[in-house]
């Protein structure tokens, strides 16, 4: 937490696509062990947030720092092996595989091998078993993730990401597409796996009440430029924050 040196850094961040400017100055500081929402319009440069922060985009101007290392620019999977995972909105699955043999291939890919009849060593199950029982999805382990809800598809991917022992984690929409029954279920694992395995998570969400929830600290987006920052009670009770993000005029 505030206090320590931060994990992640963003400096002055720039870019824009023709016309729309996704970045305008960012600059934010993300610091061990918390969870950061990061909320706002649709448009506002959250997801270009992120992918300044794990290399898919390099900014036109500024820098971003991992524990003091500069990674701007760097190639997602330089990045990945400096310990930043990144979980996506729609999860990034093989569906025809079980929920067990996704996760054997996220820790096949972590260890360099690739061969399909090396997967299923003792050590490494053993390894996807305990990522499992984290994220409570042991009992599912031989299910093909086409039959899986989406609830689970969405930790399953959160589980990938576990998998390579990540310091930083970065998660767009965790309840996008899940149902409102589902939802608060899936945030309750998934917050508590993180807070076992202490990993410093950045969460861009829409659901105001999830990130009441959960967040340490919410920053809010508008235009490439941030907002407001601070608690979830104090942010979202900001007049300029219900207006922009929520749409309830001051």
């Amino acid at each position: 937490m505030e206090g320590a040196p931060p994990l992640l850094e963003a400096l002055d961040l720039h870019i824009r696509f023709g016309g729309v400017v996704a970045a305008a100055g960012i600059s934010l500081q993300v610091y061990p062990g918390e969870l950061l929402a990061i909320i706002g319009p649709n448009g506002a440069g959250k997801t270009t947030f992120l992918n300044l922060c794990t290399g898919y985009l390099r900014p036109e101007r500024g820098r971003v720092l991992l524990e003091g290392k500069e990674i701007t620019g760097l190639p997602p999977r330089a990045i990945a092996r400096m310990g930043v995972a990144r979980a996506f909105q729609i999860p990034q699955l093989f569906t025809e595989h079980s929920v067990e043999e996704n996760l054997l291939l996220a820790l096949a890919a972590r260890e360099g091998f690739w061969e399909w009849a090396s997967l299923r060593n003792d050590q490494r199950r053993q390894r996807a078993r305990d990522i499992l029982a984290l994220l409570g999805l042991e009992h599912l382990a031989a299910v093909p993730v086409f039959e899986a809800p989406e609830g689970v598809r969405k930790l399953l991917d959160v589980a990938m990401a576990l998998a390579l022992e990540p310091k930083l984690l970065l998660l767009d929409e965790p309840t996008s597409g899940v149902s409102a029954e589902e939802k608060f279920r899936v945030m309750d694992t998934l917050v508590q796996a993180l807070r076992i395995q202490r990993v410093t998570t950045i969460f861009v969400e829409h659901d105001m009440e999830v990130v009441r929830r959960y967040a340490d600290r919410v920053a809010v987006w508008a235009e490439g430029r941030i907002l407001a920052e601070g608690k979830p009670q104090e942010v979202l009770a900001n007049p300029k924050v219900l207006a922009s993000v929520v749409g309830v005029e001051e």
